[in-house]
């Protein structure tokens, strides 16, 4: 089982976690000036070198006040799985260490999350034919196709993963492809839902706002990520480097290069991506009701951050 191991287990691993357009990143700065810790993203967008605009990805200013790690890793047109993020993370989880600070995990990646905790299980190696065989077919019939395929081969397996969630099925279908095995039988194995013997200590704080609120400011993320140039943003890297397929499924890229094409109107993008904003909230917030340990705070709330330093020094 691959786990983060650079440090020792009796220091806690720090996460300020919470769903898109929560408020993370201000606060995360704070909160990190206070801890003396550096930020290491938990986003698996981020990673991605010039895709700035469409992943809130902190600013120049921003990462000037606090040192970043985890950020502007690869280029769209590679690949970028959780097994690499776990190398890269351990990285700089070790260099801010050797600088005498901590490192403060920040993001709404519930997979990492889960995958710093309890390690990844063993499933077979990525074959690359097939793989391309699957994307391929994916692409063609369209992903709830190849889901209605895994249902009845790996029924647990089909009931977490959503229909139009391509990179998740085709890797269900890949594994059982590959090893004749489910997908849910290499997780039982391996321990997936429950900790490693050896599993970090975990410190979580989450960031949680009412309903209303959250709506109105997903609005106000959208359109200011379109007054930002975000079309401008999607053209230029598809005319250069490319999307590959882990970096086109960003949420809001693939709508976005329909305006950029003239294929969908400004108006029904911003309409479209505050939809799937709506969904991806949604996800975030499943992924996280499987960490009972999070201990949600408002961030508009003058006591919050003092409340968030006071868990993560808690037994340190």
């Amino acid at each position: 089982m691959t786990q983060l191991e650079s440090s020792p287990s009796s220091e806690p691993l720090l996460f300020l976690v919470g769903p898109t357009a929560v408020g993370k990143t201000a606060f995360a700065l704070e909160l990190a000036e206070k801890l003396g810790a550096e930020i290491v993203s938990l986003d698996s967008m981020q990673v991605y070198r010039r895709m700035d605009i469409g992943t809130a990805k902190p600013s120049a200013t921003e990462r000037a006040r606090v040192p970043h790690a985890c950020l502007d890793l690869v280029e769209p047109s590679e690949r970028y799985d959780v097994s690499r993020y776990l190398v890269d993370a351990e990285r700089a989880l070790g260099a801010a260490r050797k600088r005498g600070r901590r490192a403060l995990f920040v993001g709404g990646t519930g997979l990492y999350l889960r995958a710093l905790a309890q390690g990844l299980f063993g499933g077979p190696e990525i074959d690359p034919a097939l793989r391309a065989e699957l994307e391929a077919r994916a692409c063609a019939e369209g992903s709830p196709a190849l889901h209605a395929e895994l249902a009845p081969l790996d029924p647990a397996a089909a009931a977490r993963i959503h229909p139009n969630d391509a990179k998740r099925v085709v890797r269900a279908l890949e594994i059982l492809r590959q090893s004749g095995r489910t997908l849910s039988e290499w997780q039982r194995e391996w321990g997936w839902h429950g900790a490693p013997a050896n599993a970090r200590a975990l410190r979580l704080v989450g960031l949680a706002l009412e309903p209303e609120e959250h709506a109105r400011r997903s609005v106000e993320r959208v359109r200011a990520m379109f007054r930002a140039g975000w079309v401008d943003e999607a053209r230029a890297i598809r005319d250069s480097c490319g999307f590959g397929p882990s970096a086109i499924q960003a949420l809001g890229y693939r709508e976005v290069l329909a305006v950029a094409d003239g294929e969908l109107s400004l108006a029904a993008c911003e309409e479209r991506v505050l939809q799937l904003t709506r969904r991806f909230v949604r996800r975030q917030r499943t992924w996280f009701r499987s960490f009972p340990a999070i201990r949600w705070l408002a961030p508009g709330n003058e006591t919050a951050r003092d409340e968030a330093r006071a868990e993560f020094e808690r037994d340190a």
